[in-house]
């Protein structure tokens, strides 16, 4: 089997192409897509954030997975070129499944 030849791939930003910063991503998941919503996450008191959604992503499954490679071979190289990035143990819990 053969692997087809790579096309040219010409990026284009459509008119309403915009960059945001997101310190907040959630995921929810179903059988069909995964639905990536960003947005900034802003610590009101010692007890209270709010997050301020901006923007959904719908993906199909293979996007995602294929997202998933991007990000961890990026973050693989990130780390190697300024050291182990360290999470929040409490940022780590799962949340609702939707």
């Amino acid at each position: 089997m053969t692997i087809p030849a790579q096309p040219n791939i010409k990026m284009v930003n459509s008119p309403d192409y915009r960059e945001s910063y997101a310190n907040s991503v959630q995921i929810r998941v179903n059988v069909w897509d995964f639905f990536l919503v960003f947005g900034t996450l802003q610590q009101q008191s010692e007890t209270q954030v709010e997050v301020q959604n901006f923007q959904g992503i719908y993906l199909s499954p293979q996007q995602a997975k294929a997202l998933l490679a991007i990000l961890q071979h990026n973050v693989v190289g990130y780390e190697n070129t300024f050291g182990e990035i360290k999470l929040d143990p409490r940022m780590m819990t799962g949340g609702p499944i939707h």
